[in-house]
């Protein structure tokens, strides 16, 4: 137990950390009146005795995080959290503890996947609640503890580099990790009130505003309503959801950069962005092309918003709809889910292996045809103008490797228990994928309730997979970690 010790005493802080942020459903309870007064209440002392005393008990030790403590505690703090977090559906909606644990991680991986049907009838501060674990999740809470922490004594640079998605790890904005984990969490919360300004003058109400913002910017999907966006049946509403799915599938990282330069060249040079915005708008058309000639909408027009929207949703991991998209011919939804693998950006709020070891996976499988045409060439991997090492290609081809195996041994899982296989692949992809919904029994119009508590938990385990990017989970499940 010694062995760990600073990471279950950074846990307890980061678990009081997590239930201060529960004051906000509180208060609007109380505002309100929902009658959910009492649960929050008890929910909050539990959360915050439960970290109190694990930091109580761990206070003295005063080593600095190492390699191994961090891929622990980046584990731990996905695997607890959700645990607080679902009380208050268990607490007050009666939710057995596999659908609680379910919404809860399905809300701080940014999944968006839900249980619960009849959401426009559910009190405003569990909608409050389910929506701003999406938004806390979207950046990762673990950035924000290590802009606080070291102010208490711990360091953390290890949680950041276990942390943070995408190969590149080590790339800083800021010479010091807590004043980069500052400047990302500014950059989000200002675009996060932007966009909540930007859905009220839409014309959404000001709770519909804040909680579908916190959900467009942690790119989870959740709603307020069963019908999604289809509930408004706004263009204008849908256009700021485009624009802001947009911002948040692309690094934030260079968000931080193009506000700090006040130039948009970040952009200009960053290669995924590119790539990011051509492949979203170059499905959009084809997609909406494709429908509109397979005659599901009579105009052109129609056919490209809605495509527009549920494309570019779907392809940045949000997982919102505007219509069910599960009834328009297969290929246009299977190409969404597709693209939901691997079209947003490292450093954004997305889920799926990420733009960048796509486009390094693709450079290395183009130079592996060059070299069998010339093999005495010397052909050399770029990527952003810079070479990449050998030891980040067997990186992202061993990373491109187990995300197919993991696809296929839970799809596999999944059929054993008896569900259809349409419903069992595309449960897994959107789950792995953090993307929400899937086809089949899991498609937009639909929620996960009809899944057994065994096929639930599958889907959890792929959530948990895809948010740490697999290898941060699996080194954890490795003997080699646990040994001396």
């Amino acid at each position: 137990m010694n062995r760990f010790s600073p990471v279950f005493r950074a846990l307890g802080m980061i678990i009081m950390l997590f239930g201060l942020t529960m004051l906000v459903p509180l208060t609007l309870s109380y505002v309100v009146d929902d009658g959910a007064q009492t649960i929050y209440d008890e929910v909050f002392v539990l959360t915050m005795l439960c970290g109190l005393w694990l930091w109580y008990r761990f206070r003295h030790t005063q080593r600095e995080l190492n390699v191994r403590d961090g891929f622990l505690m980046v584990v731990l703090v996905w695997t607890v959290l959700p645990m607080f977090a679902a009380l208050p559906f268990m607490l007050y909606l009666g939710a057995s503890p596999t659908d609680a644990y379910f919404e809860a991680m399905s809300g701080l991986t940014t999944t968006g996947s839900t249980v619960f049907s009849g959401l426009d009838q559910l009190p405003m501060s569990i909608n409050l609640w389910r929506h701003q674990l999406v938004w806390v999740g979207g950046m990762g809470l673990i950035v924000l503890a290590i802009a606080i922490l070291p102010l208490l004594g711990i360091g953390g640079r290890q949680m950041f580099k276990a942390e943070t998605p995408g190969p590149m790890k080590d790339t800083k904005m800021t010479p010091r990790i807590a004043e980069t984990a500052k400047g990302l969490w500014l950059v989000y919360v200002l675009v996060s009130a932007a966009c909540i300004v930007s859905y009220q003058q839409a014309g959404m109400n000001w709770f519909d505003a804040f909680c579908h913002g916190f959900s467009t910017m942690g790119l989870g999907g959740f709603s307020t309503h069963d019908a999604s966006f289809g509930y408004f049946d706004s263009p204008a509403i849908e256009m700021v959801a485009i624009i802001f799915m947009l911002i948040a599938g692309m690094n934030f990282g260079t968000l931080f950069l193009t506000i700090n330069q006040r130039s948009i060249r970040p952009y200009i040079d960053d290669p995924e962005a590119r790539w990011f915005l051509a492949i979203c708008l170059g499905s959009v058309f084809v997609i909406a092309i494709f429908i509109w000639r397979n005659d599901v909408y009579d105009e052109f027009g129609t056919a490209l918003r809605h495509a527009t929207f549920n494309v570019i949703s779907i392809a940045t991991t949000t997982g919102y709809a505007s219509v069910d998209y599960a009834l328009w011919p297969i290929f246009a939804p299977l190409w969404m889910l597709f693209l939901s693998s691997f079209v947003t950006s490292a450093g954004s709020t997305g889920g799926g292996i990420k733009m960048v070891r796509a486009l390094l996976l693709y450079k290395q499988v183009y130079r592996e045809i060059v070299l069998a045409i010339h093999p005495r060439a010397v052909y050399n991997v770029r990527i952003g103008g810079q070479t990449a090492p050998v030891s980040i290609l067997f990186a992202v081809l061993a990373f491109g490797f187990m995300y197919m195996v993991s696809i296929v041994s839970l799809t596999l899982l999944m059929a054993f228990s008896g569900l259809e296989i349409t419903t069992a692949f595309t449960a897994v992809v959107a789950s792995v994928n953090n993307t929400g919904p899937g086809l089949g029994q899991v498609g937009p119009s639909t929620t996960y309730e009809v899944l057994s508590d065994f096929q639930t938990w599958i889907c959890i385990f792929g959530m948990l997979l895809g948010r740490l990017e697999i290898f941060t989970l699996l080194v954890v499940l490795t003997p080699a970690f646990w040994r001396r």
